[in-house]
């Protein structure tokens, strides 16, 4: 399925204007918070697109396309840029008539100070409360996005890192609890188990799962030396996410 098709020719709009909110307003479940944006619209006159693929099209890995015509990641990457914008993205579309993307990005107050930029490894979000903690490691944006907001809507505390050396940095906290590290196999630096070894001479016991689009032989020895380590393949879904964290964080009873 393609929005439009490009050899039957069409019209795609892109608009943009300034948006002021005087007060919290909802949408689509998400609360954006009062103040200036900056909105950016795209509108496509295409075929549409199909209610039950609407609350997944943001998702990493899913596409409609045959195997081999997409990776799933074209949407996610767009949703992880917005996000890592402080910003909202929303989606409305109807067979046979097209779809139309709004974007809200926070406006910027040229005569604010400029804030200072954070290293590479102090690049963490704040974590919401729950129960157990995960420290989410991916350098993926999209895909780190989307799997933080998955674990913490099962009630997870989640820590994010960029890479294995912002999770180290993280990690020297020693009154930082962490049960279970989720961590891509193949990063720039160091790679996961490298680092999930390091990590686990301070924090022994601590849970494993890790991610890759490798098949999972590639590094079985590796893994197989990582006590309580798990194995989750690219592309997974958000579903298959969760359930393999939960799976390894809350004992079977």
């Amino acid at each position: 399925m393609r929005a439009m098709q490009w050899s039957r020719g069409g019209d795609v709009v892109i608009r943009t204007q300034s948006e002021t909110f005087d007060k919290a307003q909802e949408r689509d479940s998400a609360v954006i918070p009062a103040g200036e944006y900056v909105k950016i619209q795209v509108e496509d006159f295409g075929s549409g697109i199909p209610p039950e693929h609407r609350q997944k099209i943001f998702e990493p890995f899913f596409t409609t396309k045959r195997t081999g015509e997409g990776t799933g990641l074209g949407l996610s990457t767009v949703y992880g840029i917005v996000k890592q914008s402080n910003g909202f993205i929303f989606a409305e579309s109807e067979i046979g008539k097209g779809t139309v993307f709004d974007v809200l990005i926070p406006a910027v107050d040229r005569r604010a100070k400029q804030k200072e930029q954070k290293l590479i490894a102090e690049v963490v979000s704040q974590p919401t409360q729950g129960e157990q903690v995960v420290l989410l490691v991916e350098d993926e944006a999209p895909v780190r996005a989307f799997a933080s907001r998955a674990l913490r809507i099962k009630g997870l505390t989640v820590y994010e890192a960029d890479c294995a050396e912002a999770a180290l940095k993280i990690l020297e906290d020693k009154s930082l609890k962490i049960d279970v590290f989720v961590t891509d196999v193949v990063m720039p630096g160091l790679d996961g188990p490298t680092w999930v070894r390091l990590a686990l001479m301070d924090r022994p016991g601590t849970r494993v799962v890790f991610v890759s689009g490798y098949a999972e032989d590639a590094f079985d020895k590796q893994q197989s030396e990582i006590e309580g380590s798990v194995f989750l393949p690219k592309p997974f879904s958000l579903n298959d996410l969760t359930q393999a964290v939960l799976d390894v964080v809350v004992p079977a009873s």
